[in-house]
């Protein structure tokens, strides 16, 4: 066990390449990359950190745009209500702060006059 702890074999901080790899730049936001990681075993504090530390380098209101626009780029219109719902909880569950999510619906909500909650 020691020899492997001093190789880093068994180093959960080893976490920061996973994190930076290409899976972090498929459009989804930092906590559904938190939850991953801690699917696979590794500890809250340590798969935080790494995530904190890349996703410092990275804007997640564009992101969250870049998800938006590859939802919709099958003609889909966030003027039907049963898109905007759809569209709504994908988003929720990439990841991304309901927050941020119901700002950048906001005009679609506004449009078909359905009250923001």
């Amino acid at each position: 066990m020691a020899r492997l702890r001093s190789e880093r074999a068994i180093d959960d901080r080893r976490t920061h390449s996973p994190v930076r790899g290409p899976r972090c730049a498929s459009g989804i936001a930092a906590a559904r990359v938190v939850r991953q990681i801690e699917a696979l075993g590794i500890a809250r504090d340590i798969a935080r950190d790494a995530v904190a530390e890349v996703f410092a380098e990275i804007d997640e209101t564009a992101l969250l745009e870049q998800a938006l626009d590859r939802r919709l780029r099958h003609g889909m219109s966030l003027s039907d209500p049963a898109v905007l719902r759809r569209v709504h909880r994908y988003l929720l569950g990439q990841g991304f702060e309901p927050g941020r999510v119901m700002t950048l619906l906001a005009p679609a909500r506004k449009e078909q006059r359905i009250p923001v909650t």
